[in-house]
């Protein structure tokens, strides 16, 4: 799916109204709830060194899972979910974070901008 830039106007620009920031972070917002922005996608895409870790570590896995007994396999699982879990947590975190620190690094722009005659 495609992703469309809006550009917000310049500081001298004649569109001071705050309805119109309002606007553009709610279609950002609405694109994130629905899938249409990916972050993850964004910050992997490209990354030639991540792809090949994540290469290594399927190959790894699989070399691994030749030589493990079923117990031991059920545990790598047990241990493989609950990183997963870990990192999915973590990311979560992060993403929220940022979002805030967007949020407020934007909110801290408006006085400026809004009240410029």
């Amino acid at each position: 799916m495609k992703r469309m830039v809006t550009v917000l106007p310049r500081e001298n620009s004649d569109v001071r109204s705050p309805f119109l920031y309002a606007k553009i972070l709610m279609k950002t917002i609405d694109e994130l709830w629905y899938g249409s922005i990916s972050p993850f996608e964004q910050r992997t895409c490209g990354n030639k060194r991540l792809n090949e870790l994540l290469k290594l570590a399927a190959r790894s896995r699989e070399e691994l899972d030749g030589t493990l007994t079923d117990k031991q396999k059920e545990i790598l699982e047990k241990f493989e979910e609950c990183m997963d879990e870990m990192h999915d947590i973590t990311e979560r975190n992060a993403f929220s974070y940022g979002f805030r620190l967007g949020v407020q690094l934007i909110a801290e722009t408006f006085p400026s901008t809004l009240t410029k005659d």
